[in-house]
């Protein structure tokens, strides 16, 4: 597993400054006075320093970006890089700011100079977000990554503030990880595997093989596996850290989507890897809550398919039914996150009795023609549970938009055969999709389902990723069960 940087937390020592090697990194602001540590850095670069926080360059930047100064005279480090931080910065600013010297950490050691700030947990938090790097299935040799310090006025404070964010970076990179997997690697088996192993941090973690799902009656998922020799499993994460019913986290996890029968476009295919996004995101959620000891009762769990064309594959017009009962008639086989997600939704409600339920789901390809790369896709049946989502989403600054739901898309759902098939018409495709889920929410279960296809993979490097596997998500959830879901 890829893991964040350790950040060690330090009082500020004028007598090493000097001799620190690799790169030294420090906040600024125009106009505004330098802290002692930068005083003492501009004394030893014979003014370099100030000269590039006057400058224009510095100046032009917004506030969370950086400038790099390449082998500063006076000073054995190889670089100094400036961040522009006002001291009244917001959090999403700070973290964008230690992401900009992330960028630039380079191979070597790091100090962070951010004596008094009041946002130097945050920093850390940004930081620690943006040195993700995947690469398990490179074979060149890597040298270790240096050691990063922070050099703060209160060590002790610092590092107290910024141990729950150093568990909820980890759970980012779990769901990373688990995104950037290749399928070949990350089978369904292999997924269920890595959920086990959390039993390590407290968690229950139950896992159910087909023989069970086929005696629960979740046939809409089995449907989908049965093309593929990687088998079928569900897996059922429980963190009970107060009493009281349950949130229930609900992901799909199709581990490779090729389409099935309704086989999808070559070009672009081997992205089919990461639609199991929303289990990943159910995952890295269970672990942050493990890892921070959460007061709150939350289960998740996660369907982890492949959906391939096997002799065996469902085919178009086949019809299937539900663990609730319903009967589907198949009308795409590329469709098969819904009936995942129908199953699972069910079961979580037979099952757990949740309070609430929150499904997440790299659905469809409309909600990113809708939306973009930007936002998620929020559909909810209560208004107090959207908007605490939407709350959560805004507080991280991961972005999400309400999407509509009513009883006037349900016609496109209507099946000649069956009591309803799995698409409708292209218009309004992700709205559908959602009206689809629904069926399977009892009345007075509070709901909502995030179809997030066009946040899991980043096509490019942002503030806090880099290109590929963004985690998307799990900062989300945890917020939510911060704000809502815990008790005591």
């Amino acid at each position: 597993m890829t893991t964040p940087p350790a950040l060690r937390f330090e009082a500020f020592d004028p007598a090493s400054l000097a001799a620190r090697a690799g790169r030294i990194a420090l906040l600024a602001e125009p106009g505004a006075a330098l802290d002692r540590a930068a005083r003492q850095l501009d004394r030893l670069s014979r003014g370099a320093l100030r000269r590039l926080v006057a400058s224009r360059a510095f100046a032009e930047l917004k506030p969370g970006e950086a400038l790099e100064m390449g082998f500063p005279a006076g000073l054995s480090a190889e670089a100094v890089v400036v961040a522009r931080l006002p001291r009244k910065a917001d959090a999403m600013t700070a973290r964008r700011a230690g992401g900009a010297i992330a960028q630039r950490r380079g191979t070597g050691d790091l100090a962070v100079l951010a004596g008094g700030h009041p946002m130097a947990a945050e920093l850390a938090f940004g930081l620690a977000l943006r040195a993700y790097a995947f690469a398990d299935h490179k074979t060149a040799e890597r040298p270790p990554p240096g050691a990063v310090s922070v050099i703060v006025d209160a060590p002790e404070a610092v590092a107290a503030a910024a141990a729950p964010s150093a568990a909820l970076a980890e759970a980012v990179y779990f769901a990373r990880d688990l995104v950037n997997e290749p399928a070949n690697v990350l089978t369904t088996t292999e997924f269920a595997a890595r959920l086990e192993a959390m039993r390590a941090l407290g968690l229950e973690v139950e896992v159910l093989a087909e023989e069970a799902l086929e005696r629960l009656g979740m046939r809409c998922l089995l449907a989908v596996a049965q093309g593929s020799a990687s088998p079928a499993r569900v897996v059922a994460m429980q963190w009970k850290g107060a009493e009281g019913a349950a949130l229930a986290l609900v992901g799909k996890g199709v581990v490779f989507d090729s389409g099935g029968l309704s086989i999808k476009p070559a070009s672009g295919m081997e992205e089919m890897t990461m639609d199991m996004g929303g289990a990943a995101v159910v995952a890295g959620t269970m672990r942050a809550l493990a890892l921070r000891r959460a007061r709150a009762h939350v289960v998740g769990l996660v369907g982890l398919v492949e959906n391939m064309p096997d002799g065996r594959a469902q085919r178009p017009g086949d019809v299937v039914r539900a663990m609730k009962g319903d009967t589907v008639e198949v009308i795409n086989t590329d469709a098969e996150g819904r009936l995942v997600l129908a199953d699972l939704l069910w079961y979580a409600q037979e099952r757990f009795a949740p309070a609430a339920v929150i499904d997440l789901a790299t659905l469809t390809g409309a909600i990113v023609v809708a939306l973009g790369h930007e936002n998620a896709g929020l559909f909810a049946n209560d208004e107090a549970l959207a908007e605490a989502v939407l709350a959560a989403a805004r507080a991280e600054g991961e972005g999400a938009w309400r999407m509509p739901l009513g009883e006037g898309y349900d016609a496109a759902l209507k099946s000649r055969i069956a009591d309803l098939r799995n698409v409708g018409g292209r218009e309004g495709g992700a709205v559908i999709a959602a009206q689809f889920l629904q069926r399977f929410v009892r009345p007075g279960v509070p709901w909502a389902h995030l179809d997030i296809a066009g946040v899991t993979l980043g096509k490019a490097d942002s503030a806090l990723a880099p290109k590929g596997a963004t985690g998307w998500g799990v900062r989300t959830l945890d917020r939510l069960v911060r704000n809502r879901f815990e008790r005591g």
